[in-house]
């Protein structure tokens, strides 16, 4: 028994508080947080006779700490989701220490206003001491880490599906298929279509700034860095067919460089139609992707909040998306002395999704991990002092947990490999 405060009710928070609501025996009480209550109020009627869990709704803004803390210290919960926006992470954590509670999310820190001067020369300073300069990266959460061990808490970092799933992935690997790990190439495919002409399948911000950003992989104890989509590989996916897809940036790469420290290279892919990115370089080429704020009739806006506005809500392609995802890992290295791959990957129906918690997969294959994370933690599974990412925990209960809630894994010990 179990109570968990969940900050947060867009797409992915929507598919694991449902999640949630499906284990009342582990989720006794919820209560969803948001900026907007009236978003949290409807979630929580149309669950309200569907589920046994007790829940409740508040209203909190998470950018200040203060309204966290009094939240927390209010609702008293055994943990905090945060479902919200990355841009959030730090002051949650901030506010969890302050009352002592564990905290998960599912994506890493990263800041709102990369042009701000004062934040300018920390960026400036972390690139130099990263090697890279992605804007998003472990290393501000990361520093939290001693004060989370020596209040006796755990936070758990990225717990969706990558990060998160391809990181358990990753240890599953390390555990039960090889002696030694070479390469890991992370690979993530969608292979769905919502029938408009550009839209983003979760927060436009976070996945316009991600796509745009340089790319990086690591590679003999380095980082390489490369210009914004400039490696592309094509991959015949299991379900899915033939793909383009480009090397990002991607922040699990950091932690598994640190976390199978034998490993040579690893890299992240993720799949694009020509469409999105002809799209994409337009509205970056005349300014729309910049968090630069500009006058316009008078008032200030944010070009890309202002973009957010215009494109359609992820929330809303769940019922028009069809086709499927495809996530996983491929792994060279060896066992017993001989050369082996293996890949272990998931499948997901974009409809199937819809059917069953009325979103969309993409939402799904990070809602139901997060639901997941969240039950190792509340169940004694995962429950080290400190702040960690999921290749830190075994992997064995985690998977079978989202084998048993919608996201099995399948396997392949002969795969294509990436050139």
């Amino acid at each position: 028994m179990s109570r968990v405060l969940v900050i947060g009710c867009g797409g992915v928070a929507n598919v694991a508080i449902r999640k949630c609501c499906m284990l009342p025996e582990v989720f006794t009480e919820l209560c969803i947080a948001s900026r907007t209550k009236s978003k949290c109020d409807a979630l929580a009627a149309e669950l309200k006779d569907k589920t046994a869990t007790r829940i409740t709704t508040a209203q909190v803004d998470a950018d200040r700490v203060e309204e966290l803390i009094a939240l927390i210290q209010s609702y008293q919960p055994d943990l905090v989701m945060n479902i919200a926006l990355p841009y959030q992470d730090l002051t949650i954590m901030d506010a969890c220490l302050a009352c002592k509670v564990n905290y998960m999310d599912t994506a890493n820190y990263e800041p709102e206003d990369t042009d701000d001067p004062e934040w300018r020369k920390v960026y400036d300073k972390r690139c130099k001491e990263q090697g890279f300069s992605a804007y998003f990266d472990y290393s501000w959460q990361w520093a939290y880490r001693e004060k989370f061990e020596q209040a006796g808490l755990t936070a758990l970092l990225g717990c969706g599906f990558d990060p998160g799933v391809t990181q358990a992935y990753c240890a599953y690997a390390k555990k039960h298929v090889f002696d030694e790990i070479d390469t890991i190439d992370i690979l993530d495919c969608n292979g769905g279509d919502h029938g408009y002409a550009f839209a983003t399948n979760f927060n436009p911000e976070v996945n316009l700034r991600e796509v745009s950003a340089p790319g990086s992989y690591w590679e003999n104890g380095h980082w390489v860095e490369i210009p914004a989509m400039s490696i592309k590989r094509e991959y015949d996916f299991d379900q899915v067919g033939p793909k383009d897809m480009y090397l990002l940036h991607h922040e699990e790469i950091e932690s598994l460089a640190k976390n199978i420290p034998e490993v040579k290279r690893i890299r992240f892919f993720m799949t694009f139609g020509q469409s999105y990115l002809t799209h994409m370089k337009c509205l970056e080429n005349v300014g729309m992707l910049s968090t630069t704020p500009i006058r316009f009739e008078g008032r200030e806006i944010v070009p890309i909040k202002f973009l957010k506005a215009l494109l359609p809500d992820p929330a809303s392609l769940g019922p028009r998306t069809h086709g499927k995802t495809n996530i996983g890992c491929i792994f060279t290295g060896r066992k017993d002395g001989k050369e082996k791959t293996y890949y272990i990957y998931n499948v997901c129906d974009h409809q199937a999704c819809y059917r069953e918690v009325a979103s969309q997969a993409i939402s799904y294959t990070t809602g139901v991990p997060a639901m997941c994370g969240a039950l190792m933690m509340l169940t004694g599974k995962w429950t080290t002092p400190g702040v960690h990412t999921v290749e830190e925990f075994d992997p064995d209960p985690f998977l079978a947990a989202l084998d048993q809630y919608g996201l099995p894994k399948s396997e392949s010990h002969n795969p294509a490999l990436i050139p």
